[in-house]
């Protein structure tokens, strides 16, 4: 019988999954085919991380780049959801798990796997077993960027992540009132102590434009991104506003792609600084 990717990561999903399995993590070293791979990074939950690193990904994807993007948000993973695209992944006897392509960007998920609704309750080992798997044994080459939508905080996932593989870097995704910017310094302490340079800041719900009168709101407090970026001496990658549009196109699977869009454009603009950073 041929693998499947229910056999693959020795999963028996039910309604609570709960697995305790010690996996040997590989010394870091380059993704074999892959350029870059950038961590999507947040201090907390709640501020739009999965809803960036899809966006980053697909704005990546429009400047020609070969994009992957591996949701190793294992508690929450969402971007099936947001890619339109909830498909097992198919498995080859050679090159391992295929990762599905959606709107020109190949992505994997546990979501993908594990079947909706279903809670994922798995110890620190499993995890990083999970996380080595979709690593090193699927079918990501070639690739110029992958990106990785990790979980917030700072866990075992960011610490078997920066273990198992070479970073080219991370960006912190940030929304601009304190009690978020608290989590995001101990968020930018954590990479540097695992020596993963942190390539920006990007600030998410940054404001809205009152249809109206065209008027920026600051909704959640003005500057606090531009504020730890000066303070740790990282560069501001953007600043994302709050956009009816871009949550419409999330929840119906349909990422945003119109570049006439404002917020399309914007992404476009963080992608060109983001590639500026890895030359």
């Amino acid at each position: 019988m041929g693998l499947t990717p229910r056999i693959y990561l020795a999963l028996t999903v039910s309604r609570t999954t709960i697995l305790n399995a010690q996996a040997p993590i590989p010394k870091p070293g380059p993704l074999p085919g892959v350029n870059h791979v950038v961590a999507i990074a947040s201090g907390k939950g709640g501020v739009g991380k999965s809803t960036t690193a899809v966006n980053l990904a697909l704005a990546l994807a429009r400047t020609g780049k070969s994009v992957g993007l591996l949701d190793a948000d294992i508690y929450g993973p969402n971007i099936p959801v947001m890619m339109g695209r909830k498909a097992q992944p198919e498995m080859d006897e050679t090159r391992g798990m295929i990762p599905v392509e959606r709107h020109g960007v190949k992505f994997i998920s546990l979501g993908l796997i594990a079947g909706d609704g279903v809670p994922i309750v798995w110890r620190g080992p499993m995890l990083a077993k999970m996380l080595t798997q979709f690593l090193h044994d699927v079918a990501w080459a070639p690739l110029d960027c992958l990106l990785i939508d990790l979980p917030p905080g700072t866990g075992d996932v960011q610490l078997t992540l920066t273990q198992t593989v070479a970073i080219s870097g991370a960006v912190i995704v940030t929304t601009p009132q304190e009690i978020a910017l608290e989590d995001v310094r101990r968020g930018i302490r954590m990479f540097e102590e695992v020596d993963v340079p942190v390539l920006g800041i990007l600030e998410n719900m940054s404001y809205y434009v009152c249809p109206s009168c065209d008027k920026r709101h600051h909704i959640f407090a003005e500057g606090g991104g531009s504020d730890v970026a000066k303070r740790f001496e990282l560069p501001l990658l953007g600043a994302i506003p709050l956009s009816l549009r871009l949550r419409e196109a999330s929840d119906s699977g349909t990422p945003l792609v119109d570049e006439g869009e404002p917020v399309t454009q914007t992404y476009d603009d963080v992608a060109g600084r983001l590639l500026s950073r890895l030359r």
